[in-house]
């Protein structure tokens, strides 16, 4: 199975947009809010990143693809189609399952 990481915050259309794309494959992801310690939390994804802030970012197999606009590039070429599934619907955060 693929190893998603999706840097988000609770309010963000784009996060939204990008757990959504990712649940519609039944792809499973960990997310990883920022809300809790914004300061740090950009902090630590500029680190990651080489300089990005902004959220959604997302990793694949500790690869940084980007953002939204590039997980929807993923799907347009076939990349999200190809990864690896569970089955589930349902992605991860740090604390466990998230609702759809």
């Amino acid at each position: 199975m693929a190893k998603i990481e999706i840097y988000s915050l609770t309010v963000c259309p784009w996060c939204v947009n990008a757990k959504r794309l990712l649940d519609s494959k039944g792809i499973e992801y960990k997310e990883i809010l920022i809300d809790r310690d914004m300061e740090n939390g950009r902090a630590e994804l500029a680190a990651l990143t080489g300089g990005e802030s902004s959220v959604p970012q997302i990793f694949i197999n500790g690869e940084h693809i980007g953002g939204y606009d590039e997980l929807v590039a993923l799907n347009k070429n076939g990349t999200l189609d190809a990864l690896p599934k569970d089955g589930s619907k349902d992605g991860h955060d740090e604390d466990g399952p998230h609702p759809a």
